[in-house]
């Protein structure tokens, strides 16, 4: 059974920072596409980044690039999302994902994910 259990969540003040961790099992990773995603209350769930676990350039949303990092420890089949200079707009629920893609072009969809996670709150306060 696939699970993606993710931690790190928390209250913090504009231009603070956080990491985001999360533990993936049941299965290998190897081929897949590791993602992270957020939803604002009232908005829909978008994309935050994503990498290949086979390796490669990460992707992540023109919103948060060159503040979050998407990174992994494959001894303990976990991703990470550091995030920096947090702005309130970044207050969500933070999630993480995992699928399987033909092409780098679709890691921005949703709906190509095959799992997640329950996901963790992060409020970044003015």
């Amino acid at each position: 059974q696939v699970q993606l259990v993710e931690s790190g969540g928390g209250l913090v003040q504009a231009g603070g920072s956080l990491r985001l961790s999360c533990a993936a099992s049941g299965r290998t990773f190897s081929n897949y596409v590791m993602g992270w995603f957020r939803q604002a209350p009232g908005k829909e769930r978008e994309f935050v980044a994503a990498f290949s676990w086979s390796g490669g350039t990460p992707y992540y949303a023109d919103s948060v690039k060159g503040r979050f990092t998407i990174s992994r420890d494959n001894d303990k089949n976990t991703v990470y999302l550091q995030m920096n200079s947090l702005q309130p707009e970044g207050t969500a629920v933070y999630y993480c994902t995992a699928g399987i893609f033909p092409s780098r072009t679709l890691w921005t969809m949703r709906s190509r994910y095959d799992y997640w996670g329950q996901g963790t709150q992060v409020t970044v306060s003015s």
